[in-house]
């Protein structure tokens, strides 16, 4: 009997994933964490350096999970059955990777074993983001680092 080799991810759409898969899913970047501004004119939508309240700026990682909505009502959950939405999340998101048929990034710990490989390489942005308690709305536009394609 043949096994598939195949790692899940290349294997299994987003629906047939059970909930410890999908969670697996997140290389922990923080990124879907940031604040997003969106420009009237092209509904183009830029990330900034301004963080969530709940993502610690160096782990990446919310410190109230289980209960982000409860702090932050408006917080996106994401879930198989808005994978046709996750343009908005960046380029190397497993989430959107794995919805548009691609395999994961070298550095992704499901791939090289270690968790701080996102960070290592940069793709987090751990160390140089800032909180939005600590930056005006206003001011956000001041802080914006990349365009969502």
């Amino acid at each position: 009997m043949a096994v598939n080799a195949d790692p899940f991810w290349m294997r299994k759409t987003l629906e047939q994933l059970d909930q410890q898969e999908w969670e697996s899913l997140c290389d922990g970047c923080g990124l879907c964490c940031l604040q997003k501004l969106e420009d009237e004119d092209d509904n183009s939508v830029y990330y900034t350096r301004i963080a969530c309240k709940l993502l610690d700026l160096k782990s990446c990682q919310c410190r109230d999970y289980p209960n982000r909505f409860e702090h932050v009502p408006d917080c996106i959950q994401l879930t198989p059955g808005k994978a046709d939405q996750f343009r908005w999340l960046p380029p190397t998101c497993a989430y959107r990777l794995v919805s548009e048929g691609q395999d994961l990034p070298s550095w992704h710990y499901l791939v090289c074993g270690d968790r701080e490989q996102v960070h290592t390489q940069r793709i987090s942005q751990s160390g140089r983001m800032l909180s939005e308690t600590t930056v005006a709305e206003d001011d956000w536009e001041d802080y914006l680092i990349f365009r969502a394609s």
